[in-house]
């Protein structure tokens, strides 16, 4: 059924249809994660959006392509654009940017978790493509804000206004108490649905500590990508 609504979707779509989906990830740098973890995470992305799967979603209606953007995160003036925006509309693209996210590396930061702040900068960044048929960010997280504004005290006016938040988060392990990640990764679940995700269709991916970072990406974008925005077409 997915399919035949993207079939009908796309050829209903005009010739200067440019964008269906703007798409805005932001990663959790901050100091609970360390040098493994980051590129766990920049590899880990960049793998989920080469998978075949992953690829095929993306380039699913020819004429109407994705935007996506990423950015690094930590304290509340520590966001670091990492990929502008780019039009995924080819497998040369895709290619390209998941080569610009492998090649990364990490820059000094503030090491606090500053939530709300990152939020923020998401919501701007998607304000820059007013034309997408729906407006996604994307935050992934392994704990929760200790710094800046409250993430809950910003959710609900954060434009745009039609904007959907969904979250990734990351079951980590304690030095003290060993594997812990069954805990915190239902902890950081219920704190992540009640201050930050929003919208209709928001909903929270869970991975089983890094490691499990690129499955979880891939599920992830995989659910995003099938929401068709059929009342938000031109």
């Amino acid at each position: 059924m997915i399919r035949a609504a993207l079939l009908w979707l796309a050829l209903a779509v005009p010739a200067d249809a440019a964008c269906r989906q703007a798409l805005v990830l932001g990663l959790d740098i901050s100091g609970s994660v360390d040098a493994t973890e980051y590129r766990q995470q920049l590899d880990g992305l960049a793998g989920a959006l080469a998978a075949p799967a992953v690829r095929a979603a993306l380039l699913a209606m020819p004429g109407a392509a994705v935007d996506l953007a990423v950015f690094e995160w930590s304290g509340p003036r520590d966001q670091r654009m990492i990929l502008g925006w780019q039009t995924l509309d080819s497998d040369t693209a895709i290619t390209r940017a998941a080569a610009t996210l492998a090649a990364t590396t990490r820059s000094p930061g503030d090491p606090s978790t500053a939530l709300g702040a990152a939020m923020a900068y998401g919501s701007v960044l998607l304000t820059q493509r007013p034309g997408c048929w729906r407006q996604v960010l994307d935050i992934s997280g392994d704990g929760t804000s200790n710094t800046g504004p409250r993430p809950q005290d910003l959710r609900d006016g954060l434009p745009p206004a039609g904007m959907t938040i969904n979250a990734l988060i990351i079951g980590s392990d304690s030095a003290a108490t060993g594997d812990n990640r069954s805990v915190d990764v239902k902890e950081l679940s219920g704190y992540f649905r009640a201050n930050v995700i929003r919208g209709d269709d928001s909903f929270v991916e869970v991975a089983i500590g890094f490691a499990d970072y690129r499955a979880a990406m891939e599920r992830k974008l995989l659910r995003e990508l099938q929401v068709i925005a059929i009342g938000q077409t031109p």
